[in-house]
This record gives C-alpha cells, sequence and structure tokens, in this order.
C-alpha cells in the first residue's frame, strides 16, 4: 500500500507518527479540507506531468490551477497531465493519494509558490484518506523539491 511506502520515507525523519489518517476520503482538496476542516486553499494538491524523460510533480495551493503559459515558459513544453494508469506507474501512487514522498526514483518535484503563503499546508501521504501537516519549509525539506516556482494562477 502506497500509505505504508510513504510511512517508511517519513520513518528516516522520526515523522512517520504526523501522518493523519481519515475514516473519509480525502482524495478531492474540497473532500479534503472537509476531513480536516481547514480552508482548500490549505491542501496542497500534487499534478503530475509527463515530461520527456519521465514525469514531474507539482504541488500547490489547493485554490490555484496551472497556467499553461507560465508552464510552457518554465518547462519549454507544453503541460500534459498524465492519465491514471500513468500515475501510478511513473509516481507509485494512485490518484488520491499522489504525494510528493516516497515517489519512484527520477520523479522531479517542484513546488508552486502559490503554498508560501500559508504558516501550515496538508499534502497527501499516498492514500485517498490521508495527509500531513507542514509548514512550506518543511514541504520544501522533504518532498526533496528542486526549486520552488511560479507556475500557477
Amino acid at each position: 500500500m502506497s500509505i505504508e511506502k510513504v510511512r517508511e520515507y517519513f520513518r528516516k525523519y522520526n515523522l512517520e507518527d504526523k501522518i493523519l489518517e481519515f475514516d473519509v476520503s480525502s482524495a478531492t482538496v474540497e473532500l479534503a479540507a472537509k476531513a480536516l476542516n481547514v480552508e482548500p486553499a490549505r491542501i496542497a494538491k500534487t499534478l503530475s506531468f509527463k515530461q520527456e524523460k519521465g514525469c514531474i510533480l507539482i504541488v500547490c495551493a489547493g485554490d490555484v490551477r496551472i497556467d499553461n503559459k507560465k508552464y510552457k515558459a518554465y518547462f519549454q513544453t507544453k503541460a500534459r497531465m498524465l492519465t491514471p494508469d500513468e500515475v501510478l506507474e511513473y509516481t507509485g501512487h494512485a490518484i488520491g493519494g499522489v504525494c510528493p514522498f516516497g515517489v519512484n526514483d527520477k520523479v522531479k518535484v517542484y513546488l508552486d509558490e502559490s503554498l508560501k503563503r500559508f504558516t501550515t499546508v496538508f499534502p497527501a501521504c499516498g492514500s485517498s484518506n490521508s495527509a500531513i501537516e507542514l509548514t512550506p519549509d518543511e514541504l520544501y525539506r522533504y518532498s526533496l523539491c528542486i526549486d520552488w516556482i511560479n507556475v500557477c494562477t
């Protein structure tokens, strides 16, 4: 199970006990916000995009969307999201639980600046009923991301 992979990933940081699991689904921004009783913007959604050599993940605030022009300017290619089957294959996580932790090798992670306006945010933890509360700086550190980028609107 993918959440176990994430739990193992966080074990090396002694953070596995910070993972929250819910009796209800947190598979979408709206469901996660409801499960956590927070505004949807604080849900750190992870979007997956196909690249020439694999895929990238972009983690952004729950109330923003990818801006295609910004994406193309930064990555020099059109934004093409992975299909549901590709998401699991490339990232190691199924839709609804995709997160930047414990991902397959060669997956590159970026964080969108839309997250920086919050004290803490809530990314998923590999299942459709999990999350963890992290500061943006902690998210940067634990996601092993490449950089902060500005590709959302």
